[in-house]
């Protein structure tokens, strides 16, 4: 489905009961909601799942390019104001983490719960911040494609490169069916975001951090360091996976969400 959002228009599955308790997918960089179908698949008809597409990925517009984290927080609101929640469950991996802790640090009234998944809540390093400078080089000069190749290895655990290729299918062409200006102003996002490490002690609900054993990019310590910080946050360590945790074992990583969610 599609909704103007902002002026923009965003495309969005939603899956369940309409009197359901709302649980909102916020996938990651440079993906779409697909790659939340078998979360999607597992929750009960009880609830009321959503998914969508982050401006400038998978079926949503892409725009003028000009993104920040901040716009992509007032479109997650704008979307709950759109399907008439008024506090949903948030859960977001990766960029999706930076999004939801974003949200629920401006919009607190807004959320009942809280799932990290494959995230940090600290802000790019200047190293970082280069490193993102050389990807809008490269994807702008080479295209997505090599990009892709490269990142793939990065997000995905050696095991699951060679034993699951439906799953390195999947995230192949997530990456690229997304548009360069939406993965580029996508990396300028991510290097401005700000830090939200001072806000986790005043998020006072409940929280769910999970995390891929194997994951390079977000590594446990940093998942162990934002369990600590948040007031009421439970802490699961995905075995068999790296970056994308809900893909690579999602029967481990549906466990964990059901269970949480029992909560409410």
């Amino acid at each position: 489905m599609i909704a103007n959002i902002n002026g923009h228009s965003l495309n969005y599955v939603v899956r369940g009961t309409k009197d359901g308790l709302p649980v909102v997918f916020i996938h990651g960089f440079p993906f779409s909601h697909r790659m939340w179908q078998p979360q999607l698949e597992a929750l009960p008809h009880r609830y009321r799942a959503v998914a969508y597409d982050v401006r400038g990925h998978g079926d949503s517009e892409v725009g003028h390019g000009q993104y920040t984290v901040e716009l992509f927080v007032d479109d997650l609101i704008g979307l709950l104001d759109h399907l008439a929640v008024n506090q949903a469950v948030v859960c977001g991996l990766s960029m999706g983490g930076y999004i939801a802790l974003r949200a629920v640090e401006r919009h607190p009234e807004r959320f009942r719960g809280l799932v990290l998944c494959d995230t940090r809540s600290e802000a790019d390093t200047d190293e970082a911040k280069v490193k993102r400078a050389g990807t809008i080089a490269a994807v702008r000069s080479l295209g997505v494609a090599p990009f892709a190749e490269e990142f793939v290895k990065l997000v995905l655990a050696p095991r699951t490169i060679e034993a699951n290729p439906s799953v390195v299918k999947l995230v192949k062409g997530m990456i690229t069916g997304t548009d360069p200006l939406g993965i580029c102003g996508t990396l300028l996002a991510l290097a401005a975001r700000t830090d939200t490490t001072p806000a986790l002690s005043a998020m006072n609900l409940p929280a769910l951090v999970l995390v891929g054993e194997h994951d390079v990019l977000t590594p446990p310590v940093d998942a162990q360091a934002m369990a600590r910080a948040l007031p009421e946050a439970a802490l699961h360590v995905i075995p068999d996976a790296a970056h994308m945790s809900n893909l690579e074992n999602p029967a481990v990583f549906n466990e964990r969400l059901l269970g949480f969610l029992e909560r409410f």
